[in-house]
């Protein structure tokens, strides 16, 4: 069989199988050169070191078609490894799993120089091991590096720096301290940086990576402020630095991430004002600024432009104040989350136009005045409408919306009777009948609405 089916075929398996989701070795014709020998020989000290022994009784590994390998041809039909996949990521992905306690990453690695994907999955966890630093040989292919959930200890190795053509550099989940190195800063073409659920320490190194789109860094022991670096990065898709200990308030200037979708900065220690800057984030769909002690007012036009925005969650912040008009003007919003601070006033009548809300908690405020939501909203939201303590906000019982089974957490503006509840509904709730009829069956009603309402 000629190159070109040879290359047919290469072509045909990429599509039907995808790339990035079952990493498979690529089929090759019987009359075309094998594997080359001595990557052949590395992957097999790696399957053993990940307790995969079964790999070294296969003649070509570029042909034994197992989940996690992929493999493709140069000029001479010479067939090279160009990604190692190891974990069970799901039931779609089967990857060789690691033994439990006896697996490691083999430095036969280095002898892989066509290697572009390099995946480990929950493979160290039971036999935890710094990150080999013997990795940082693989800098001339290496695109993506996931060592995710793996059991790792001890620093960032400065040779992961040499991996200058990476895209991806997955660490999430493991037990890494130390500081970030700004020698990482040397991989200028990166796009995702997950140093997440890790533990480590000092501040954040000012990166200017062009072309990353997200960065997450959440879950550390993070602190200082967030270097300009960071909010001037445009290409920004996803921001998320939570639960670290991050200080000093956030910038109070335009800031140019034109195409932000998610910013996540909860449970740092970010002090207020209010910035009214996060209101040039126009793409923003997502706002999470939870548990920081801001303690300020938020300007009633913080949110004027903000059309995108779905989510926002500012719970436990210590604001106080009236209640923003501008979230009014947000008629995409479907989560809100204002509880736990100290907003006072009524809630404006303008929330009623949030006709997209399904979940909204005000709870823990001191809010007063009537409920401004019709029946539409209250019962599309049900329990996912929290009000409960807030002293001074009540129920207006002629809104019609009442159910026994339904409780507001507040009380009636006025006392309310069963016949106030019926007089209340609107006329065609009523059957048509004589005049002297509603008299006589008033009795009925009266039973009915008590043992049902």
């Amino acid at each position: 069989m000629n190159e070109v089916n040879v290359l047919v075929k290469v072509v045909w398996c990429t599509m039907l199988l995808g790339h990035a989701g079952r990493a498979m070795t690529v089929i090759m014709s019987d009359g075309g050169a094998g594997t080359d020998r001595r990557e052949q020989e590395a992957v097999y000290d790696i399957m053993r070191g990940t307790g995969n022994e079964w790999a070294t009784d296969i003649a070509d590994v570029c042909r034994g078609r197992w989940h996690g390998i992929e493999c493709m041809p140069d000029k001479d039909n010479v067939f090279h490894v160009v990604s190692l996949s190891f974990g069970a990521l799901s039931d779609d992905t089967a990857f060789p799993t690691c033994h439990p306690t006896r697996s490691f990453i083999s430095p036969s690695l280095a002898n892989l120089p066509h290697l572009r994907t390099l995946f480990f999955y929950r493979c160290l966890t039971y036999n935890p091991q710094p990150i080999p630093s013997f990795l940082g040989l693989l800098g001339p292919s290496l695109q993506t590096l996931v060592l995710r959930e793996n059991g790792h200890v001890g620093p960032i190795p400065l040779q992961l720096s040499n991996l200058t053509h990476l895209r991806v550099l997955d660490l999430h989940n493991n037990n890494l301290n130390g500081s970030i190195p700004l020698s990482l800063a040397r991989i200028t073409g990166l796009r995702s940086l997950d140093l997440s659920a890790n533990k480590l320490t000092g501040p954040i190194p000012a990166f200017t990576f062009p072309s990353l789109n997200v960065l997450d860094l959440s879950h550390n022991v993070l602190t200082g402020s967030i270097p300009s670096s960071i909010w001037d990065s445009q290409s920004l898709l996803k921001l998320d630095l939570s639960r670290n200990r991050l200080l000093a308030p956030l910038p109070d200037k335009p800031l140019p991430l034109k195409n932000l979708l998610l910013l996540d900065i909860s449970y740092n220690l970010i002090q207020g004002p209010f910035p009214v800057s996060l209101k040039t984030l126009t793409s923003l769909e997502a706002l999470i600024l939870k548990g920081n002690p801001m303690g300020s007012i938020i300007p009633g036009d913080a949110f004027e432009g903000m059309q995108s925005l779905l989510i926002l969650i500012l719970s436990n912040m210590n604001l106080h104040g009236p209640l923003p008009l501008s979230l009014a003007t947000l008629s995409g919003l479907r989560v809100v989350h204002l509880d736990g601070n100290h907003f006072n006033g009524s809630i404006p009548n303008s929330f009623r136009d949030l006709r997209r809300l399904t979940e909204l908690r005000l709870n823990h405020n001191r809010l007063t005045g009537s409920l401004p939501f019709d029946r539409q909203i209250v019962w599309r939201m049900k329990r996912k409408l929290m009000l409960n303590n807030n002293s001074g906000l009540c129920y207006d019982a002629t809104s019609g919306f009442l159910d026994s089974t339904f409780d507001l957490g507040i009380p009636f503006c006025h006392p309310w009777t069963p016949l106030q509840h019926l007089t209340s509904l609107p006329s065609h709730s009523l059957p048509a009948t004589s005049p002297s009829l509603p008299i006589l069956l008033l009795p009925t009603f009266l039973l009915f609405t008590i043992l049902f309402f």
